[in-house]
C-alpha cells in the first residue's frame, strides 16, 4: 500500500493517452491509407519479432470497449491520436469521410461518458504518399499538414475544445530521421535539422487553421528532460544536447526564435515570417516526461557535440529507462526559470512507465504514485500546471519493441484482444474516487 496522495487543486485534469498507430488496427479498413509505419514495421528487421500495427489493440473495433474502461477508472479527459492516413488516404486532397465517421463516434462516446476528448493531430504516423514526396523534410508537408488539420477540426470542432497538433516532434526527427531507428528510417544525423522546422512550421500553421474554425485551446506535446552534465567539464556537450532535445522545439513556440548555433545550422530553410507562424500564440504546452538525460563530451571524430551516459544508482523500467521522479519536478520548475512569463499553462500529457509480461505491478503503482507526488511538487513551487495523463491506458504496439514493452494499465491479450485491468489501474481508480470524494489528491 501507498499513503494517500496529496490534494491537487480544484478542476485538475486527470486522463490517459494512447496513440493510433499503436492501438487502433484496422489498416486496411474504411479506405485508410498507408503510413511510414506501415512500411516500416513491414520492412524485415525494423522491429522486434516482426511485429507490425495491423491488428494492435485492435480499438477501430472495441472503442466503446475502451472508454468503457476510461469510464470506469474515472478520469476526466482521453487523449488520443488521429490517423492522418485514415482522414487523408494520401496526405492531400479531399478527406475520407469513413474515416472521420470513426472519429466522429469516438468523439460521441466520450462525451456520453463525461470524458473530455483531447485529440493530437500527428503522432509519428505520415502517410506513406508525403514520405515518397520527402516528408517532412519538404516544406510543402507543413502546409499539407494545415489542410488536414482544418479538415479534422471541420467536422470535430463542435464538441472539441482542446487540441494537440504535434507529438513529441524531437522524437520523431531524431528517431525517424537522424537515426534511422523509427519509421520513415532515415540516417540523416545532423541533415535531418530540416525536419525540425517543417514540423514547427506545421504546428503553426495548423494552429492558425484551428483557431479559424473556433477551437478554444491549442497546444503542442513536447518531449523534455533535464539534462545533466556528467562533470562541469562536459558542461558544453550538455548545453548542446539541451538545445537539440529542449530548446529546439521549446524555444520557437514560447520565444520566436532558435537556439543560436542551431539557427545558424538551419539557415536558408527559416523564411521571412516563418518564427511569426511557429510562434502563434498557445494556450498551453504539452509536456512528456520519463526520465533524466545524463550527458557526456563525445570522443574525438564523434558526428554528433554530446555523447549519453547511463544514469546509475535508480531503478529502471523495462526499457532501461532510470526512474527519478525528482526530475519531473526539475524539468517543470526549469521551464518556468527558463520561459518566465512567455511559459503558458503546462498539462503533463505522457508519463508511465514499461514492465514486461508477468512483471509485478507494483512497480508501475509506485511509479505513478512518485511521479504524481512530484507534480504536486511543482505546483507548491509555482508552476501552473493543469493536467497529468497517464501513458497509456493500454498495453501496446511500442514501435521498434513491438509487443514486447508493456505500459498499459490495463493488460491487453493480443491474441485474443482480452482487456484486464492491473493493480495500478485499479489503485488510480481508487485515487480518483478519493479526490472526487475531497479525501485525497
Amino acid at each position: 500500500m501507498v499513503d494517500p496522495l496529496p490534494r491537487f487543486p480544484d478542476g485538475f485534469l486527470f486522463g490517459c493517452s494512447t496513440a493510433a498507430y499503436q492501438i487502433e488496427g484496422a489498416v486496411h479498413v474504411d479506405g485508410r491509407g498507408q503510413s511510414i509505419w506501415d512500411t516500416f514495421s513491414h520492412t524485415d528487421g525494423k522491429t522486434l519479432h516482426g511485429d507490425t500495427g495491423d491488428v494492435a489493440c485492435d480499438h477501430y473495433h472495441r472503442y466503446d470497449q475502451d472508454v468503457a474502461l476510461l469510464a470506469e477508472l474515472g478520469v476526466g479527459a482521453y487523449r488520443f491520436s488521429i490517423a492522418w492516413p485514415r482522414v487523408q488516404p494520401t496526405g492531400s486532397g479531399v478527406p475520407n469521410r469513413a474515416g472521420l465517421d470513426f472519429y466522429d463516434r469516438v468523439v460521441d462516446v466520450l462525451l456520453a461518458k463525461g470524458i473530455v476528448p483531447v485529440p493530437t493531430l500527428f503522432h509519428w504516423d505520415l502517410p506513406q504518399a508525403l514520405e515518397d514526396r520527402g516528408g517532412w523534410l519538404t516544406r510543402d508537408t507543413a502546409s499539407h499538414f494545415a489542410d488536414y488539420a482544418a479538415h479534422v477540426v471541420a467536422r470535430l470542432g463542435d464538441r472539441v475544445r482542446r487540441w494537440i497538433t504535434l507529438n513529441e516532434p524531437v522524437v520523431h526527427m531524431a528517431q525517424g530521421y537522424a537515426y534511422g531507428t523509427h519509421a520513415p528510417g532515415r540516417t540523416l544525423l545532423l541533415d535531418a535539422l530540416p525536419v525540425a522546422h517543417h514540423q514547427l512550421l506545421g504546428h503553426g500553421l495548423a494552429t492558425r487553421a484551428l483557431r479559424a474554425a473556433g477551437a478554444a485551446e491549442v497546444m503542442i506535446t513536447n518531449n523534455c528532460t533535464p539534462v545533466w552534465p556528467d562533470s562541469a567539464e562536459d558542461a558544453p556537450a550538455a548545453g548542446a544536447y539541451d538545445a537539440f532535445h529542449n530548446r529546439l522545439f521549446n524555444d520557437p513556440v514560447l520565444l520566436g526564435r532558435y537556439p543560436d548555433f542551431l539557427a545558424d545550422a538551419l539557415g536558408d530553410l527559416v523564411r521571412a515570417g516563418d518564427l511569426e507562424t511557429i510562434r502563434t500564440p498557445l494556450d498551453a504546452l504539452g509536456i512528456n516526461y520519463y526520465h533524466p538525460t545524463k550527458v557526456g563530451t563525445p570522443a574525438e571524430g564523434s558526428p554528433l557535440p554530446f555523447e549519453l551516459l547511463p544514469i546509475e544508482g535508480v531503478p529502471t523500467t523495462a526499457f532501461g529507462w532510470p526512474v527519478v521522479p525528482s526530475g519531473l519536478t526539475e524539468l517543470l520548475t526549469g521551464l518556468r526559470e527558463t520561459y518566465g512569463e512567455a511559459l503558458p499553462p503546462i498539462y503533463l500529457t505522457e508519463n508511465g512507465c514499461s514492465t514486461t509480461e508477468g512483471t509485478d505491478d507494483q512497480f508501475r503503482v509506485d511509479y505513478l504514485d512518485s511521479h504524481l507526488r512530484a507534480v504536486h511538487d511543482a505546483l507548491g513551487a509555482g508552476v501552473d500546471v493543469r493536467g497529468y495523463f497517464v501513458w497509456s491506458l493500454l498495453d501496446n504496439f511500442e514501435w521498434t519493441e513491438g509487443y514486447s514493452q508493456r505500459f498499459g494499465l490495463v493488460h491487453v491479450d493480443f491474441e485474443t484482444q482480452v482487456r484486464t485491468p492491473r493493480d495500478s489501474y485499479r489503485w488510480l481508480r481508487t485515487a480518483l474516487a478519493a479526490a472526487q470524494e475531497n479525501r485525497a489528491l
